[in-house]
């Protein structure tokens, strides 16, 4: 029997402000608010519900415009395997929930149908793991594994590594966590023999865990070529061994970013439904997922790792941290010389983060603050009573409501510092992109939440002034770290303000962004208290709200620990929505232009 699996791995970085916990307008999005609302539209939706269309058999040859209506529907999570990262599953959660419900419910109908369920685990951040030290490494792991259970209401039986990187010590660290299989480039594994059914490995340790190698060339033709313009092409393409009578098993995978079926190649979701109805009626290949195919055909080939290797970098692992030639532009120079100096910023910070988390954790936490960490994978996409009841639960004085506020930060402090390392920074050509800026506003976080910020600050600017690529004038990590991720005003103070506009405005709001907040007062004076549901952190503020429109302005002080200076804020500093919202009710007046 010949066996098919299409494997999708789903992922888009975190892309939330650091504070706001939000998404802002990302303009080359356009004609979406932001990147993720744009792939979702075009793929991750698409492939909830992927339409094939009844050809019109009365059509010329050449018409491939010509059908006759929609002839099936189908949710592609219940056919195909995919692994969904949990910075994308946290943005759905609120933002396109109905993605992520047929993720699940397809899933489930695949756990139904073959007894193991399509959908695999990844670690919680899209990090390179073999560039990780082993705590992150395991942390990584651990996360993205209790992620994976609260959303699919079972243990993950595979794993998918972010670019497929690997090393012994990867292998070792997702086997030690009980993880069955990965899915690995086939030039990542020595000594298979190119059936692409299950292979073992077999570490120092004695530790093993199966590997299923993926098509590369299938691969390839489906990210690059055009198979996905051709419903019958891609499916002769999954069906190799369909004239073929074979003396043993036989396995085509097919693994590539979800993002390919719709984002990538346009209605490549229906070319892929169509392909996969067509192989359907053969006989000689069976339709499964890579858990159902491991169970089924245990793994005894025993195999080497390329070691460290991945699935997008000619050069083991180099183009996460060195200029090795790797890049998109391959008509331009390779100037990425910026990758090795940026990794090099960012690892001291997080040495410097991590030491103020194990200091002050040893003091407040009741257990090891390492394994709080982990456990804090159960909730850490939550936030609000979940983040609050854990900290008091991890505390040694549930009581002392300031050792529960810091415990809270110092876990936030984790989560901003594993975020550094999210691979999309050191991708693509230039320093001076959007995922470079993301990281590096997780930094800014990184150095408020350790409390060394005004001091350590200097210091970080310039380790990252050495990430450049060399060119007379060219901008340096410390350059944008400067004017797009420093923080160049309070956040709480934005939102309260934003809060006392839409106080003045008879629309008051109780939650904006991840605050919550209480407002009291008149037209004379307003008070706001903001609590970030995350830390806890709360803040007072007083105000007074003048003008309309876009000439509105609020004047308010903190007055958390007596009176703080006096600060006037605009509209356009305040969380997007609640500019939107109270703009949106002047767009018809003549001064809307004046503002």
């Amino acid at each position: 029997m010949h066996s098919l699996i299409v494997h999708q791995h789903l992922y888009q970085p975190p892309r939330e402000d650091p504070w706001l916990e939000v998404v802002q307008t990302e303009p080359s999005a356009a004609p979406e608010h932001d990147w993720n609302a744009r792939i979702n539209r075009e793929c991750y939706a698409r492939l909830a519900r992927a339409e094939a269309h009844h050809r019109d058999p009365r059509a010329a040859a050449h018409d491939s415009e010509a059908h006759a209506g929609v002839a099936r529907v189908v949710n592609l999570y219940a056919w195909c395997s995919f692994d969904v990262g949990a910075t994308l599953c946290e943005w759905l959660d609120h933002a396109a929930p109905d993605t992520l419900r047929a993720m699940q419910e397809g899933d489930a109908a695949s756990v139904k149908r073959w007894g193991h369920g399509n959908a695999i685990a990844a670690p919680y951040h899209h990090v390179i793991l073999p560039l990780a030290s082993p705590r992150e490494r395991r942390t990584e792991i651990r996360w993205g594994l209790r992620d994976f259970r609260r959303r699919f209401g079972r243990d993950a039986e595979g794993i998918w590594l972010p670019e497929c990187a690997a090393d012994e010590d990867t292998l070792d660290a997702v086997a030690a966590e009980g993880v069955r299989f990965t899915i690995l480039a086939p030039y990542q594994v020595k000594g298979h023999d190119g059936s692409g059914m299950p292979v073992l490995w077999r570490g120092a340790a004695g530790r093993m865990l199966t590997i299923v190698p993926y098509d590369g060339s299938l691969a390839g033709d489906v990210a690059f070529g055009g198979l996905l313009g051709n419903p019958q092409a891609l499916a002769q393409r999954f069906t190799p061994y369909r004239d073929a009578v074979l003396a043993s098993p036989r396995c085509t995978t097919l693994a590539t970013d979800g993002e390919t079926f719709g984002h990538h190649h346009k209605s490549g979701d229906s070319t892929l439904l169509e392909a996969l109805a067509l192989i359907s009626h053969f006989s000689s290949t069976r339709i499964t997922n890579a858990a159902a195919l491991v169970a089924a055909h245990p793994a005894t080939q025993e195999v080497q790792l390329v070691s460290p290797s991945a699935w997008s970098c000619a050069h083991g692992i180099e183009r996460w941290r060195s200029n090795c030639g790797c890049r998109l532009d391959g008509g331009k120079p390779a100037r990425q010389q910026w990758r090795g100096p940026l990794r090099v910023a960012l690892e001291q910070l997080a040495a410097h983060a991590n030491e103020v988390y194990e200091r002050e954790g040893t003091t407040i936490f009741r257990d090891n603050p390492w394994d709080v960490r982990d456990a804090y994978g159960d909730v850490v996409a939550q936030d609000g009573e979940a983040l609050a009841s854990f900290a008091r639960n991890a505390v040694v004085d549930a009581t002392n409501n300031e050792q529960v506020l810091r415990a809270r930060e110092l876990l936030e402090l984790q989560r901003a510092t594993l975020r550094l390392f999210t691979s999309c920074a050191w991708f693509f050509d230039e320093v001076d992109r959007i995922e470079v800026r993301q990281v590096l506003r997780y930094a800014a976080r990184v150095l408020e939440l350790s409390g060394t910020g005004s001091r350590l600050t200097p210091d970080v600017v310039q380790w990252l002034t050495a990430a450049t690529n060399g060119l007379p004038g060219a901008a340096t990590a410390g350059d944008v770290f400067v004017r797009d991720a420093l923080p160049h005003r309070d956040q709480a103070l934005r939102v309260a303000a934003a809060a006392m506009a839409c106080a003045a405005a008879g629309t008051p709001a109780s939650r904006m962004a991840t605050y919550d907040i209480q407002t009291i007062g008149t037209e004379a004076e307003w008070q706001v208290s903001v609590t970030h549901r995350r830390t806890g952190a709360a803040s007072r503020f007083t105000g007074v709200v003048h003008g309309r429109g876009a000439a509105l302005n609020v004047r308010l002080h903190n007055t958390q620990h007596g009176e703080g200076a006096w600060e006037v804020v605009h509209p356009h500093e305040f969380p997007e929505d609640a500019a939107r919202t109270l703009l949106a009710r002047y767009a018809n007046d003549d001064t809307a232009l004046l503002g």
